[in-house]
């Protein structure tokens, strides 16, 4: 797949302890980029934040953490963006869980793979 100059970032933000069908629910996101053939996704844990609920999550040294920030970043065209974000609120709505998704515009600068050993 080639991609290059303009495109789109997803961000996903949800809990680490969201799940769909007892999966966790950022596997389900990017389980679902790659079978769509999005260009790629990652998955960022976050260690404190706070949403909608204002409920605070935290990793502190001291404390056991729970349910904490997860972002799943999801890069391709605007046009194959568009055709995948229905999929990501069917996915929300299924799991029935609390999150935000934000889009913003990205210009791909270098995307190739890498080697395999």
């Amino acid at each position: 797949m080639k991609l290059e100059g303009t495109g789109k970032l997803l961000r996903i933000f949800i809990g680490e302890d969201d799940r769909l069908n007892k999966k966790p629910l950022y596997e389900v996101f990017v389980e679902r980029a790659r079978q769509f053939g999005m260009a790629g996704a990652t998955v960022l844990r976050g260690v404190e934040s706070y949403g909608a609920g204002s409920r605070i999550h935290t990793a502190k040294l001291f404390e056991l953490s729970e349910d904490l920030p997860l972002i799943v970043e999801i890069v391709d065209t605007e046009e194959k963006m568009n055709s995948f974000l229905p999929i990501v609120t069917e996915l929300f709505e299924k799991a029935g869980c609390g999150g935000m998704v934000t889009e913003e515009n990205a210009t791909v600068i270098h995307y190739t793979a890498g080697k395999r050993s």
